[in-house]
């Protein structure tokens, strides 16, 4: 298995940006599209959902859900489905999920790997369904889970990593036969970012940057990632330079020579197993004009970066009660 390191700085620097979760508090109310199990209606089944390696049918409505997918757990919990085994991407520990999302287990899944996981340690836990929405996304994965059970991998047309908040509750919300869960959690969550973005109309059109440092230096996100999704979702516009040097991955390197391209309306940065003030006590990114200006803000809670990663809709809401005020204030 890969160092930590390894796995969220070659893959998501990634993938895990920051993390070991230090609060159970979860600061907010989590949109809520109804917590009980027992709201799913067996009736719906069977099911097929779209995937990028075709068509998948459920037969039945799944009762031994694995949650393989970064983040896919916590949707499945905000629909009230619990995994019995999960993948714990942001190596949280315990149950595997956030603190915006503790207590929504009443038994403790089996934690499975990540960019490897043990196909024998899965197949014990006799799943009826796997969940694999947001991942590496390989032919290869995805054939060796679907020898286990009904798969459920990105979307088509969805890179590696690359599904959507929306997309990846649509798709496990139809798998569980919890669509209409799934829609009324959704339109929740559209509603919090359109309240959000009213109280702060100064967001609507800033440019902004979402960047992140770590042992390898900066690095900055494109278009797709969850963090530049919800920055957009607030009426930021992500820098069009920035957005140009986009290739098939969420994020791009920023030479020291490139750090200008960070200069923006709004300019955000976290640090993924540094500390912060190896940012905020960088020189270049002192010379920056916007952290001149005081246009930027440095997330220095891993919790908080956590939340602002990971795109659930638990994780989204807690963001958007303790990101957003930073925002603002670094726009005021």
């Amino acid at each position: 298995m890969p160092s930590r390191l390894a796995l969220r700085g070659a893959t998501l620097l990634a993938v895990a940006l920051a993390v070991t979760s230090c609060s159970s508090d979860s600061g907010g109310d989590t949109p809520d599209a109804g917590s009980s199990a027992g709201s799913s209606s067996s009736g719906a089944f069977p099911v097929t959902v779209g995937t990028a390696f075709g068509d998948v049918t459920v037969d039945e409505e799944p009762t031994r859900v694995v949650a393989l997918g970064w983040g896919d757990a916590e949707t499945a919990l905000a629909l009230g489905v619990q995994p019995v085994g999960a993948s714990d991407w942001l190596a949280f520990g315990g149950e595997g999920v956030g603190p915006w999302a503790a207590g929504e287990y009443d038994e403790a899944p089996e934690l499975i790997d990540t960019l490897e996981p043990s196909y024998e340690a899965i197949a014990a836990l006799q799943p009826d369904l796997i969940l694999d929405t947001k991942s590496p996304a390989t032919q290869d994965r995805f054939d060796k889970l679907s020898a286990i059970a009904p798969t459920i991998s990105q979307p088509e047309g969805a890179d590696p990593y690359l599904t959507s908040s929306a997309d990846q509750l649509a798709m496990i919300g139809e798998a569980l036969g919890k669509t209409d869960e799934a829609t009324a959690l959704q339109e929740q969550v559209d509603q919090a970012f359109t309240d959000a973005a009213a109280a702060h109309p100064e967001f609507a059109g800033t440019s902004v940057a979402v960047a992140a440092y770590s042992s390898e230096g900066f690095g900055a996100y494109v278009e797709g990632d969850a963090r530049v999704d919800f920055m957009e979702q607030l009426g930021f516009t992500l820098k069009p330079e920035i957005q140009a040097l986009a290739t098939d991955s969420f994020f791009v390197s920023v030479s020291e020579e490139q750090l200008p391209l960070l200069d923006a309306g709004l300019t955000v940065a976290f640090p993924i197993f540094v500390d912060a003030a190896q940012i905020t006590g960088n020189p270049l990114w002192q010379a920056i004009p916007s952290v001149q200006a005081g246009h930027a803000v440095v997330l220095e809670d891993e919790t908080l970066t956590s939340a602002f990663s990971i795109g659930t809709p638990q994780g989204i809401q807690y963001a958007l009660d303790n990101a957003v005020p930073l925002f603002a204030d670094a726009l005021s």
